[in-house]
């Protein structure tokens, strides 16, 4: 999508932080945009920053619940007739540990973090497709979902998760003319990490040294703004990864050297390689910056279900 003129957002967690950056980065560029929120403060503060804009429309919307998402949808559709960008964005903090026996915080940041995701998409998708005008989604992910973070298994297990989603979900829609790019902020300011001097109710004294030192980040934090600009050239470009904090460079790289590594010295068969290279080649096509390749299936669609068939023990 080079033009986004005109076009219209539905942005999840559109009202503060990071989807609130989107809009007005949006804004900027001459489309309308929805910004689905399920906080009233932020809802409220929102309207006040955007005030006598015409092209900005705010809708409550739950991620978590796929009637009450639907109906955010609809609503959107009432106002402004069509979708073109959607914007998975809403998320929550904490959710707990990997081995923790608790499940209900556990279940509320899966369903959020992830299955705002998933709703989004399949709700709003069938609409972009449906129209045939093109489009794109931006699914947010997290630095979480690219390195681990001590502590927060919950929230990095959905981040992981987001980022395999989308890599299927634009292998599925690049035929389709619709592009899908996966966010991955670091530190950035917003509400999901609040610091002291803002929240009185913070216990600072007495809080671990991770989280200390996370605050020392946050006040020098990504701005927003510049993530929902970054956010724009890779809608243009049609690029899949959108990276905003260099910091974390170096550590990607060590980790995809112990992963080759990894793998064993063995020759793999002929059969084996034949396949491979065609699938890789497959998905190279589909991935590919600014390329909207057509192929002669569409992965998305393929009958051949490899996991059903797989025997006991396999993948």
């Amino acid at each position: 999508m080079e033009h986004l003129e005109g076009r219209v957002a539905f942005i999840t967690g559109g009202a503060s932080g990071i989807g609130l950056g989107m809009a007005k980065a949006f804004l900027a560029e001459g489309m309308k945009v929805s910004l689905a929120d399920w906080s009233d403060a932020h809802i409220a503060k929102a309207k006040v920053e955007l005030a006598g804009n015409n092209a900005a429309f705010f809708v409550k919307a739950n991620v978590a619940d796929r009637a009450n998402l639907k109906a955010a949808v609809e609503e959107t559709l009432a106002h402004f007739g069509k979708i073109h960008v959607l914007c998975n964005n809403a998320g929550v903090n904490g959710g707990g540990t990997a081995a923790s026996p608790d499940f209900d915080d556990w279940d509320k940041a899966i369903a959020v973090n992830l299955g705002g995701v998933v709703n989004g998409t399949k709700i709003v998708a069938p609409i972009i497709r449906a129209q045939g005008e093109g489009g794109h989604i931006v699914n947010t992910s997290s630095m979480a979902g690219i390195v681990p973070l001590p502590g927060l298994a919950a929230y990095s297990t959905a981040k992981y998760a987001v980022r395999g989603f989308s890599e299927s979900l634009r292998m599925q829609l690049a035929p389709k003319g619709i592009g899908v790019s996966c966010l991955f902020p670091g530190a950035t300011r917003t509400a999901l990490v609040p610091l002291p001097e803002d929240d009185p109710s913070i216990d600072a004294e007495n809080a671990p040294q991770f989280l200390k030192d996370l605050w020392d980040a946050m006040r020098g934090a990504i701005d927003p703004l510049d993530t929902g600009r970054a956010v724009v050239e890779a809608i243009k470009a049609n690029r899949f990864y959108i990276f905003t904090n260099r910091e974390f460079l170096d550590e990607v790289k060590q980790r995809h050297r112990e992963i080759e590594e990894a793998f064993p010295l063995d020759e793999p068969t002929p059969g084996r390689v034949k396949f491979e290279t065609m699938r890789a080649e497959q998905v190279r096509n589909l991935m590919a910056p600014g390329n909207r390749p057509v192929p002669q299936e569409d992965p998305g669609d393929m009958a051949l279900d490899l996991g059903s068939r797989s025997p006991a023990g396999g993948q």
